[in-house]
Formats: C-alpha cells, sequence, structure tokens
C-alpha cells in the first residue's frame, strides 16, 4: 500500500489548512506519512502544491506519479493532470472546467454555504477524500471539534459530513497499525533537540527557511524555561548566542544563507574565544535572496571556510528529521567539550517535509557541559582561561561564579590569561592549541550512511536530505536488476571529513558518482581535497526542487549504467 494525493491552488486558497487536516487525519488512523511542500515567495497568489504520500510501511521520500489530484484551481489542473497514473483521479469544484474523463467534480462550495460558514470547504473535500480511501469519520470530527473550537466547529462537522456523502468508497485500504510516532518536519525537529539538549536562549532574525525553528522553540517558551529573542538582524542574533554562551547557559542561533553571511565575523570571534557555539543553517539557493522558499545544498563550501583567518569548527549534515533530534543534541555537547562552533546543515527541503517518525526517545540524550572544578586554583595556581593544556582543552568557568576567579575573553590574539598579546610566539602557541582541536574532534565522527551493496562496483556519494530518495531509489534500482553491484555512502559529518569508510570502498570501486543538489558538486570537492578520490561522473539539481527517487533513477540509467 502506497498512495500519493496532492492539494494544489493558489498561495491563501486553503490548501495549507486542507493538507494538514488530512495528514493528521492519517495519522490518527494508524498510517506512515510523508508530506511535502512546493510554495511560492508570495503571500497570496501564484501557484502552491502539497504532496501527501502515505503508506502501511514507513516512508522516506516524496514521489513524482501522484494517484490522487485535488485541485483547488485550474492552474493545478494543467500542472498536474500529466503526473497522474493510469489509475488515477483529479477532483474539483464543479465551477472549474471539467478537461478529461478523469476529472471529477463535485459542488463543494455550494455544499459549503450550506452548512453555514462558505470557508468551510476544505472540510467538504477533507470528507470526500476520507470517503474515497474508506475512512471512518468519527476521529476526524472529533479533530474538527478541536481544531475549529473558535471558528464554526459545528459548521465544519457538516461540511465534512456532506462530502463524505458525495461518493461511495474508491479505495479499499488496510487498517493502520502505527503508533508511539510523532508527525514533525526538519525545523520542529532541530527545535525539540535543542529543547532536549537543555536550551535556554534563542535569538534569530527570521529568515525563510530557518524561521519555523525560532516559532516552533517560542511555543514552547513557558514549559521549557527558554527565552527566545527575534534579533533586529543575524549580526545581532549571532553575537546574542555567543554573549549567552560565554556567560555559561546553552543558546544557539539559525538562519540561513543570506543571513549566515552576516554571521561570518562573529563566527570567528567564537572561534578565538574558544566559545562554545551551535548554528543551524537551513539552506535555500543563493546568490543573494535567490529562491527564498526553494531547496539547496549550495552554501557547503562557503560553510566550511566562512570566517577570515582559520578557525576550528565541525559541521554536520541532517539527513531526515529524526537524526535531525539526536544530532543536534550531539551538536551541543560537542561544542562544549571542544569550544568550538557546530554547524547543523539543513535544507528547505527538509525544514518543511513532515513525517512519520518514532517517538524521540530523551533517555538516549545525555547533557555533558564539560565545566572546570574552580575548587583546585588558587594563588599559586591561578586560572587562565587559555591555559596550554597537554590535550589543548583549556578549563571553561561560568564568569562571576567563583569568588576571585575572573574569566577574560578578547577577540585580539591573547595569552593563557586573556589578555591581549603581540607575542610571535604566544600567537603561535595558540594557534596551534586551537587548530589542533580538529584531531581531537576527529575521534568523535561518525561515518556515513551505508545504502545497498556492502561492498558495491558503483558507489554513489551524497549528504544531507538526500538521503531518503536516494535510499528508495537504490531500492528500486536492485529490485529491477538483482545483480547490478551499486550501493551509497551519504555524509552526515562532513567537516572533518570521515575518511575511513570512504577510502575502503572508493579503492575498490569502479565508478565514483557525486549526487549533491548544487552546480559545482561541493562534497566531491571535498572528497578529492581531502582524499584525492576523484568522482568519474556527477548527478546534479540545481533548479530548487528536491531530487525524487524517480529522478535519481533515470539520471543513473542515463549518465552511469
Amino acid at each position: 500500500m502506497d498512495y500519493n494525493v496532492l492539494i494544489g491552488g493558489a498561495a491563501g486558497q486553503g490548501i495549507d489548512t486542507l493538507s494538514t487536516l488530512f495528514q493528521r487525519s492519517l495519522y490518527r488512523h494508524g498510517y506512515h506519512v510523508f508530506v511535502h511542500k512546493d510554495y511560492m515567495s508570495r503571500v497570496r497568489g501564484g501557484h502552491n502544491f502539497i504532496q501527501i504520500r502515505f503508506s502501511d510501511t514507513p516512508l522516506l521520500s516524496h514521489r513524482d506519479p501522484l494517484d490522487l489530484i485535488v485541485a483547488l484551481d485550474e492552474t493545478t489542473v494543467k500542472e498536474h493532470m500529466s503526473r497522474l497514473q493510469k489509475s488515477g483521479f483529479l477532483m474539483a469544484d464543479e465551477e472549474i472546467k471539467k478537461q478529461s474523463d478523469r476529472m471529477i467534480t463535485f459542488p463543494i462550495h455550494k455544499l459549503a454555504k450550506e452548512a453555514g460558514n462558505s470557508k468551510t470547504f476544505t472540510s467538504v473535500f477533507l470528507g470526500l477524500l476520507l470517503k474515497w480511501y474508506g475512512l471512518p469519520l468519527e476521529q476526524t470530527e472529533a479533530f474538527l471539534l478541536e481544531t475549529f473550537h473558535d471558528k464554526s466547529p459545528e459548521a465544519n462537522v457538516k461540511a465534512l459530513q456532506s462530502g463524505a456523502a458525495l461518493i461511495k468508497e474508491k479505495v479499499s485500504l488496510p487498517p493502520g497499525s502505527l503508533s508511539d510516532h510523532l508527525l514533525v518536519d526538519g525545523n520542529q525537529a532541530i527545535a525539540l533537540g535543542a529543547i532536549a539538549a537543555g536550551v535556554t536562549f534563542y535569538s534569530a532574525y527570521p529568515m525563510t527557511p530557518s524561521t519555523s525553528i525560532m516559532n516552533t522553540l517560542a511555543s514552547y517558551q513557558t514549559e521549557a524555561g527558554i527565552v527566545v529573542e527575534q534579533a533586529e538582524d543575524e549580526i545581532a542574533a549571532i553575537n546574542m548566542a555567543i554573549g549567552a554562551n560565554y556567560a555559561g547557559i546553552r543558546a544557539m542561533t539559525g538562519t540561513s544563507g543570506g543571513g549566515f553571511s552576516l554571521m561570518t565575523e562573529a563566527l570567528g570571534l567564537a572561534g578565538i574565544t574558544e566559545t562554545p557555539l551551535v548554528v543551524a543553517n537551513v539552506q535555500r539557493p543563493g546568490p543573494a535572496t535567490g529562491f527564498p522558499t526553494r531547496t539547496e545544498q549550495s552554501d557547503l563550501s562557503f560553510i566550511l571556510t566562512a570566517s577570515h583567518g582559520e578557525i576550528t569548527r565541525m559541521v554536520i549534515a541532517l539527513r531526515n528529521p529524526e537524526e535531525s533530534f539526536y544530532q543536534t543534541t550531539r551538536a551541543f555537547n560537542l561544542s562544549e567539550k571542544y569550544q568550538v562552533p557546530v554547524i547543523l546543515l539543513s535544507d528547505q527541503y527538509l525544514a518543511d517535509y513532515t513525517v512519520t517518525v518514532p517517538a524521540f526517545d530523551v533517555s538516549h540524550v545525555t547533557i555533558d557541559r564539560h565545566f572546570a572544578d574552580g575548587s583546585s586554583y588558587s594563588e599559586d595556581h591561578p586560572y587562565q582561561r587559555y591555559e596550554l593544556t597537554d590535550n589543548g582543552l583549556s578549563p571553561r568557568l561560568i564568569p562571576g561564579k567563583i569568588p576571585g576567579l575572573v574569566v577574560l575573553a578578547d577577540s585580539d590574539e591573547h595569552d593563557e590569561d586573556g589578555h591581549i598579546t603581540e607575542s610571535a610566539e604566544m600567537r603561535i602557541n595558540m594557534m596551534k592549541k586551537r587548530m589542533g582541536k580538529l584531531e581531537l574532534i576527529k575521534e568523535e565522527l561518525q561515518e556515513p550512511w551505508m545504502l545497498g551493496d556492502a561492498q558495491p562496483d558503483i558507489l554513489l556519494l551524497a549528504w544531507g536530505s538526500i538521503a531518503g530518495p536516494l535510499e528508495e531509489a537504490i531500492t528500486r534500482l536492485r529490485k529491477e536488476n538483482e545483480s547490478l553491484s551499486i550501493g551509497a555512502l551519504v555524509f552526515g559529518d562532513l567537516w572533518p571529513l570521515p575518511t575511513k569508510q570512504l577510502t575502503s570502498l572508493a579503492e575498490k570501486a569502479k565508478v565514483l558518482v557525486n549526487i549533491e543538489q548544487n552546480y559545482t558538486g561541493q562534497l566531491a570537492k571535498l572528497i578529492r581535497q581531502e582524499t584525492g578520490f576523484h568522482c568519474t561522473k556527477s548527478i546534479l539539481k540545481y533548479d530548487g526542487r528536491q531530487m525524487t527517487p524517480e529522478f535519481i533513477l533515470e539520471m543513473l540509467k542515463k549518465e552511469v549504467l
């Protein structure tokens, strides 16, 4: 069982409301759900659509072929009718001109008015959808009463029932059995991971597609004891987060590429002052404003060297919402352990798609603050914030917490006490100390996910949110051709780059193929820089739309196989 429904219309026309109601109804009936949004950068008008894929087994990606289209306007009919499978149908209001035998029209708006509120047309469509797939209305009726408790709840229930009465059941679904799962998107998962990690301050300036991290944290401020600050710009946001971390609380910031560009000087401040910092960069296509509501993986090369001068940092690409939760908690611990910035790389696709995931297990989450014990310091052994230690990690104290111990910090080069210095020798020692942390971080690296054959002749290399579509594509390809030797490494940790598994497989593979959502093949360049391995083929996409399993299959057959 695997169905794919598209709901399309103009911004402001109600597609988000209908989608939310339908996906939550499916979720409450025990089905796995994967919801992908495609929306324009405008408040009203244009063409937006949302795809809701649901199944009785876990889902990894959206897909191209459609089983059903709900068209709220004529543009949706024109844009997506060709994507219907042979057994598929399109449903629309009777006011939209019928253009195909597979297009079914209903008196949607008429029934909404009869229900007592013309805005309840989304509930009429919802009743149609539930009846189409043979789902009972009782749970959804209760859900509507809860959702629209202050907006004509009875009218919405009546509209739901009117829609369901229009047709007979078309598809007989097996009973859903999903339990102990959450329905979350990537940004919500980051926010929940931050809460689990003990974050108490978040500062950011709104920038699509990162804003919902801030919105989610703001919604839990009271329950979680968090201060969420909407700063005047990204420069202020990152400096607030650095100041909060210096003061001893867990803080983070988030933005997209344009905002991260403004943060780069302050990133260097965190580096030289050895102040822990977690930054979420939710990528979108650039340069400049680019495609504000679209997706891309084009910030990697920039992130690796952002900031003038040289600092140690860690870069972690997030691959799905479930991992986003746990990697966010890990980022805080690593940032404080090594006193370095940790950058979480997401993208619009991952930020906005909603999927059912196993309930997050907070028992697997640890909070390691790595503060020094101030009791060991005295006049004979004074505290030095930047003490040159054997392992390169200086003791970190909370300023003002221990009487008599001063925690100095300076953006200039400094000595062990934190005082400004012009000493060439001290500069060398401090640079070795800071940059030497990279070798320590390498001991913490997680190897990439391995998909497909364990020792493939064709080795695909990818990172981040491509993980889901790529895994589905490889599974299909291996079913089509069982003798084909193909596998993939999908990187999460990107800097420092884990090379053990890559080296082992790349030395034996006949073909190396990088699969990325950018123009220049940024992962391939990083791999070549760090290992000398050269990708012989590339599958790149940079039109702002996420790769689907079908796209990957088509390109592999065209370019590689």
